[in-house]
């Protein structure tokens, strides 16, 4: 195991070695200027952030699923992405699944000592009956974490696709993984705290990998969520509102195939796009696995209404 003072996460800002004399706005200043070079950081990476969504995309649609591990802020960060899929993308909980160490308790107080244990990761994913579908992505900043290269490393015995996210280069994590994304951040603004830009780039890459592989499976029609949850009233008028936006209809339409569609947005624009009743729309979309874009292409005459 690395000495932490070799890592580059770990080193000392040369620009914020004044830190504790800046004047508020000096501060804010810093901290934005080091956040666009997390960005950059994050461009850097792009071909491989790329093809972990393909490889997402391959475990989603085989009926596999995508598992976030990491420790701390890493943990905390993929514990956030993974429980925004099922309001934004319809799918179940067992989706996308995030896991840190110390276990869901950790989200809000942390436990620093349970990132220690490679064993401890293993044991994590044996109780989410891991299997070969599945797709494993590991996160920490430093690279180095036992827990998330115990659970890199038992996923790629079960032959997962693993993908590691480090802020380091030559991680440990790197050496354990199919694929390795090391999104180079350099120092922090506060020396050593990473739940700054370092967590900045891995939220970024979340979003990519999430997003990138839902829209993969089918769960958006051009840049609209069209499987989303309708939890409350935004929702429902949310619902409403992108049904009129795929389709070019009025709300009162939109409500009314909504209400055909027992709500389900998809299908609703399925029936407006293919003017054709639910059952149709229903098998068309099947036929598509679930794709809106392919659906309207592959529908045939007779399914659709005169």
């Amino acid at each position: 195991m690395p000495n932490l003072g070799c890592l580059l996460t770990e080193q000392r800002n040369p620009d914020t070695m004044e830190l504790d004399t800046f004047t508020p706005l000096q501060i804010v200043e810093a901290m934005n200027r080091e956040d666009r070079r997390a960005v950059d950081a994050v461009h850097a990476v792009l071909p491989q952030v790329a093809q972990a969504i393909t490889w997402a995309t391959q475990s989603l649609s085989a009926g596999g699923r995508i598992l976030y591990v990491g420790a701390g802020t890493s943990g905390r960060l993929g514990l956030l992405d993974a429980v925004e899929c099922p309001p934004t993308f319809g799918v179940s909980p067992d989706v996308v699944v995030g896991i840190i160490a110390g276990g869901k308790n950790a989200f809000i107080k942390a436990r620093e000592g349970a990132e220690d244990s490679e064993e401890s990761g293993e044991e994590d994913l044996r109780d989410k009956s891991l299997c070969s579908k599945d797709i494993v992505i590991g996160l920490a900043a430093s690279g180095r974490t036992p827990y998330v290269v115990g659970a890199l490393r038992f996923a790629r015995s079960l032959g997962c696709k693993t993908v590691s996210i480090a802020c380091n280069p030559n991680s440990e994590i790197s050496s354990e993984s199919d694929l390795a994304i090391e999104v180079i951040t350099g120092p922090e603004v506060l020396t050593g705290s990473t739940r700054l830009k370092a967590g900045t780039t891995q939220k970024l890459i979340l979003n990519m990998i999430s997003t990138g592989s839902m829209v993969g499976i089918g769960k958006a029609y051009q840049n609209l969520m069209v499987d989303v949850q309708q939890n409350n009233e935004k929702l429902r008028a949310r619902a409403q509102g992108i049904v009129c936006e795929a389709c070019g209809c009025t709300p009162n339409v939109a409500s009314e195939k909504l209400d055909e569609a027992n709500g389900n947005a998809k299908l609703a624009i399925t029936m407006l796009l293919l003017n054709c009743d639910a059952g149709a729309a229903r098998a068309a979309l099947r036929e598509a696995k679930g794709h809106v874009r392919q659906a309207a292409k592959n529908v045939s005459p007779e399914r659709q209404l005169a």
